[in-house]
């Protein structure tokens, strides 16, 4: 793993922590990194000392983007915090995240790709750790899932998701220790 990276993408959160960006708040004890190159996760201490890797694992289809749209299959980069738990998905567990972030509503209202009326309601949604809307034009539905009874041999070849980051059924249960409503994730 590359620090300088790393350490540039810390230093964003802190900055954003620091200035009272909504929809990021301290987070005490470990985090997730997904690398959308290496095609890696990693759980990370609250000191950033790495717990685990898995590798191997899949994003959206359409690769990773600063900006997801619904029905464009990207992976959104991005600060994000797991938001809910489905433990009876048809993938397994499903760790819903906390999408669309402010950042990611900020640029979606500049471009006008959401209405000044969607983007107060992500907005106050962040601001009071709730689910921000799932319906706009930015999608949702996004987290980090299992394979659930997909086939295997799909993980370790191609990019298959609508936008999610999925690990085999296997690797998913091991993840399940370290997550939990609140545990910050960082896509790059």
């Amino acid at each position: 793993m590359k620090s300088f990276g790393l350490q540039r993408y810390l230093t964003g959160w802190l900055v954003a922590v620091i200035l009272g960006v909504p929809g990021v708040s301290w987070a005490d004890g470990d985090w997730v990194l997904v690398d959308t190159k290496a095609l890696t996760l990693t759980v990370l201490s609250a000191e950033n000392h790495p717990l685990v890797r898995f590798r191997n694992i899949a994003i959206g289809s359409g690769g990773a983007s600063d900006l997801h749209r619904h029905g464009d299959e990207s992976t959104p980069r991005g600060i994000f915090h797991v938001a809910w738990v489905d433990h009876h998905s048809r993938f397994n567990t499903f760790y819903g995240l906390d999408y669309p972030s402010a950042g990611i509503a900020r640029r979606a209202y500049d471009s006008g790709d959401i209405s000044q009326t969607e983007f107060d309601a992500i907005m106050q949604a962040l601001r009071h750790h709730r689910t921000p809307p799932q319906n706009t034009a930015l999608g949702g539905q996004l987290g980090i899932h299992g394979l659930g009874g997909g086939n295997p041999d799909v993980q370790q070849t191609v990019n298959w998701t609508d936008g999610c980051v999925a690990l085999t059924n296997r690797d998913i249960r091991r993840l399940g220790q370290w997550m939990h409503v609140g545990t910050r994730v960082i896509i790059r």
